[in-house]
């Protein structure tokens, strides 16, 4: 096991300063910081094997397909897929959710059918949708949450009808933390022959992923929540419905044949992968997984949620602090809001104390409506965090109540 020192190691720019103090970072909801391995491997992608992959018959361009391809079965085992070939690259989850809305979607909705989404959905899961249906003639409508931000399971299983063709849902909501009940959503959209795509940005890095157990039809990843660069992520889809969606772009290593009297595609996932890849940040991405295993997700979650249990129990303490979502069942993100204090106004004050905190909607203005409010704080852990962030957390919103008493 790994003792905070070395960790921190493996994390150089937690070692900076910000305005003086030294850094909490409790923005990972946003984005992780990247672990030494990470930007090694990447390094060592552009300084050893900087080549095009699929291609060339050339050892390099050979060398750098089997480290792409590699990421790519890693992806695979990590969320256990039946095969690699059902995980398709892309530069994240907003881009794997157009994918299926574009290529699934407009192949397959119909004027009048429904497609049912979490009023707690980020935004990358609901306008795609909202595209796809005005394209379409399709309408979209949203599934009840309740105050506490756990999904309205019984307000789902009365919604869903023959008219439902697609169920969207975070895996984990990015603005409260909820962790939603993915195998039920699943099993009510498929007891009406609707498909069901799950947004995982928050989820891969704090939850086991197990596709083929929930029967999910779509899954969205990003690396870069999961420890992993910046721009590129990934698309699980099931082998039968990858196989009969028609492209999302052309280009490039997408086709079998081109000619000006047409066009024959490519199997799966290259169907799907036009163009040059982003290789070094692919293989970043497999280094991550690797990474977050190698640590272990269950040791990583209990100390996300040990710290984020403090930093909930300490606040609620403090007088005009109202915490946001209290589900039962979530991961390592506190959101919350001050009486007569603007959430921005926190979130400066608490960067001049060193402490990075997201303050706003977090792409999430249907849910700030449903919790009647126009934006919340949030505090959001990765592994390497320590109690001294909690620490400074507290004193800045402190600061806070002094500076607005």
């Amino acid at each position: 096991m790994m003792t905070n020192t070395s960790l921190l190691d493996q994390f150089p720019l937690l070692k900076e300063k910000v305005r003086g103090h030294r850094l909490a970072y409790l923005d990972n909801a946003a984005t992780t910081q990247k672990p030494l391995p990470v930007l090694e491997e990447m390094d060592r992608i552009y300084r050893t094997l900087n080549a095009n992959v699929h291609r060339g018959v050339h050892t390099l361009s050979q060398q750098a397909t089997d480290a792409f391809e590699e990421a790519r079965a890693k992806v695979a085992r990590f969320i256990k897929a039946s095969e690699p070939a059902e995980v398709i690259f892309t530069k994240g989850c907003t881009e794997s959710i157009n994918l299926v809305a574009q290529s699934w979607g407009l192949a397959n909705l119909k004027p009048g059918d429904e497609i049912l989404l979490s009023h707690g959905e980020h935004h990358a899961n609901i306008v795609p949708w909202q595209l796809a249906a005005e394209r379409c003639g399709a309408v979209v409508r949203p599934i009840p949450i309740f105050e506490s931000g756990e999904l309205d399971l019984k307000a789902l299983s009365e919604m869903v009808s023959s008219k439902t063709k697609v169920v969207g849902i975070k895996h984990v909501c990015n603005a409260l933390g909820t962790i939603n009940p993915i195998a039920e959503v699943v099993r009510l959209a498929h007891s009406v022959g609707a498909i069901c795509i799950v947004d995982g940005a928050q989820g891969l890095a704090h939850e086991p992923v197990d596709v083929q157990a929930w029967g999910v039809d779509f899954y969205a990843m990003s690396a870069h929540k999961t420890y992993g660069p910046m721009g590129v992520g990934a698309l699980y889809g099931k082998r039968s419905l990858l196989e009969s969606m028609p492209p999302f772009m052309g280009g490039g290593d997408m086709i079998r044949t081109v000619s000006f009297d047409g066009t024959t595609f490519n199997e799966i996932p290259n169907k799907f992968e036009p163009g040059t890849p982003n290789v070094p940040g692919v293989v970043g991405f497999g280094a991550a997984l690797d990474w977050l295993a190698a640590f272990g997700l269950p040791q990583a979650t209990a100390i996300e949620n040990d710290l984020a249990d403090r930093a909930a129990a300490e606040l609620s303490s403090l007088p005009g602090v109202v915490l946001r979502g209290t589900a039962s069942q979530k991961v390592g993100i506190v959101s919350f809001t001050l009486d007569s204090v603007h959430p921005h106004d926190i979130g400066t004050i608490l960067d001049s104390e060193g402490v990075a905190v997201r303050t706003g909607h977090h792409c999430c203005m249907p849910l700030m409506r449903r919790l009647n409010v126009p934006a919340t704080v949030r505090a959001s852990f990765a592994l390497y965090n320590q109690p001294e962030d909690v620490e400074a957390l507290i004193k800045g919103v402190q600061k806070v109540q002094k500076i607005f008493a």
